[in-house]
């Protein structure tokens, strides 16, 4: 009866409709639709399915960024962005369908229990992990859990020569997710920051960075915001408000619905503790959204100088609707412009996601990655920035003021078959197992280590003589175009793993051509012929 009743509500609505055809609201179109198959349709359907497939349909005839995520999701996009979440506070990489434990976190639930770097969880309360090919999102799914809640997991540890099970009791706690991945002093007065995100702790975390910098004796900055895609726009105004005079616009918003609104530079404290003395951003094609402010703001302001090639050009604003069951639909209201203007948005035509998508393949195959002749700009999109007045040009990302061309040299296939054969990382898990300890009695601080530490013939013989076993065959003329590359990911790898993140940063900056670039300016003349100082 109930079914029949509806039946008849809905031809009623049909005919009602049908008098008045070219007045349908295009919202009641759609709920017409949906009714009409979930109450006449062939076969049983689900709902809820069908549904999502027509927000993620709609939202995809619009612009590159709107989108519908499930529950899951939501909370996997959420999480690093919180800035924490509730698990054992372990760091880990997989070796051989093995969970190998690269480092505790300091003072975490791990650290607490005894568990050490370079055990190996094969257990985790009833569910065996090693061995059988489990993917790491399945993984952290059984580590992570409500904080307070209990995991059992089950440990082999190699010890004098020896492999004993350990079993471990561990109680899950809150664990940072940290948006600076370094911060360390370079030489005597030049600072370097590596931001990985900008989370809801990224002010705190660049906060406590400058600060002991400072102490350390800096007296100019490397910000490094290459490959960092981005997150919330207010660490962004934040962390201006450190670099900038207080009171400057950072950024603003505007969208057809959406007026302009400016967000104004603030210090945390009564002033902002590094608005003088030489800054350099690092960016690349990666860097966007949050990351494009910063830059856009530090460039238009005549702050600093940005090294590397153009930012990615992510500025639409999305603004989050969650729905009930804990899917959310981000959708696009506004777009981020610096202070001179300039609409950090690349270019793009709506529902064609393929070929936004391909945009990054375009500018290498156009030779924009490798010659800054290549760059186009478009002089009615020039502007002048706000004290120098230098020219600066729009049309989506943030240009740099002195380019650094990409080099694929050292990136061989060889090199790419070991890499995605994982080779590398197992080849360092095992170094460092049969080597940790004399390794840290040679080098007692991660600078040592740097500095005194090299890879020599013998470990990359070893190193290809695994891959050859994993039937990547052994190619020597691109092996040893590839070696500068195999040195520097394995000696940062190694350093990694009996250290912390921070030395391998330390290992890849001697190599990275963005890095280089930017130490050599800092401390160039060329800074201040840039910013055109006397």
């Amino acid at each position: 009866m109930k079914k029949l009743l509806s039946i008849i509500g809905f031809g009623v609505m049909l005919t009602a409709l049908a008098a008045n055809q070219n007045k349908i609201p295009a919202n009641q179109k759609l709920r017409m639709a949906e009714a009409a198959v979930a109450q006449f349709y062939v076969d049983t359907v689900n709902e809820d399915r069908l549904v999502e497939t027509a927000i993620r349909s709609m939202l995809e005839e619009l612009d590159p960024h709107s989108a519908y995520s499930n529950p899951e999701e939501t909370k996997e996009l959420n999480e690093p962005l919180a800035g924490n979440f509730s698990g054992i506070g372990i760091s880990f990489n997989m070796n051989q369908d093995t969970l190998y434990v690269i480092s505790t976190v300091a003072g975490g639930p791990s650290e607490r229990v005894g568990l050490l770097a370079g055990d190996r969880i094969i257990k985790v309360n009833d569910s065996i992990i090693a061995g059988v090919k489990m993917r790491n999102t399945d993984i952290m799914k059984r580590l992570r859990g409500p904080k307070g809640s209990k995991v059992n997991v089950s440990v082999l540890r190699r010890s004098a020569g020896k492999a004993d099970t350990v079993e471990f009791t561990i109680t899950r706690a809150d664990i940072p997710i940290n948006s600076v991945d370094a911060a360390y002093m370079v030489d005597n007065k030049t600072g370097y920051i590596r931001l990985s995100r900008f989370s809801a702790e990224t002010r705190n975390e660049i906060e406590t960075a400058l600060k002991d910098l400072k102490k350390k004796g800096m007296k100019q900055l490397i910000l490094d915001l290459v490959d960092n895609g981005g997150g919330y726009m207010q660490p962004a105004v934040e962390i201006l408000g450190e670099f900038l005079e207080p009171g400057r616009l950072a950024v603003y918003t505007e969208g057809r619905n959406s007026p302009r609104y400016d967000h104004m530079t603030q210090p945390h404290g009564i002033r902002p503790l590094f608005n003088d003395g030489r800054l350099v951003v690092m960016v690349n094609q990666y860097t966007a959204s949050s990351s494009e402010i910063t830059t856009g703001a530090i460039q238009d302001w005549d702050r600093g100088v940005v090294v590397g090639r153009r930012t990615y050009g992510k500025g639409l604003v999305q603004r989050p609707f969650p729905f009930p069951d804990g899917s959310m639909m981000r959708l696009t209201v506004a777009h981020y412009y610096t202070p001179t203007g300039r609409d950090i948005q690349k270019p793009y035509n709506k529902g064609d996601q393929r070929a936004y998508a391909m945009d990054i393949v375009d500018r290498f195959n156009h030779g924009e990655l490798m010659h800054a002749d290549s760059i186009k700009y478009i002089d009615s999109l020039k502007v002048e920035t706000l004290r120098l007045n230098r020219p600066i040009y729009g049309g989506g990302g943030i240009s740099p003021d002195r380019f650094v061309p990409l080099d694929t040299a050292d990136f061989t296939k060889y090199y790419r078959d070991v890499t995605a054969k994982g080779v590398i990382n197992q080849y360092a898990i095992s170094y460092v197992d049969a080597n940790r300890k004399e390794l840290k009695r040679r080098f007692k601080t991660d600078d040592d280590f740097v500095k005194g530490f090299d890879v020599d013939s013998s470990m990359l013989h070893d190193l290809y003589a695994r891959a050859a076993k994993e039937g990547v065959a052994l190619n020597e003329e691109q092996a040893r175009q590839s070696e500068p590359l195999f040195k520097m990911i394995l000696k940062g790898l190694i350093g990694r793993d009996i250290y912390d993140q921070p030395t391998y940063f330390k290992v890849y900056n001697e190599y990275d051509p963005i890095f280089r670039e930017a130490y050599r300016l800092i401390n160039s003349p060329e800074y201040d012929a840039i910013l055109r100082k006397p």
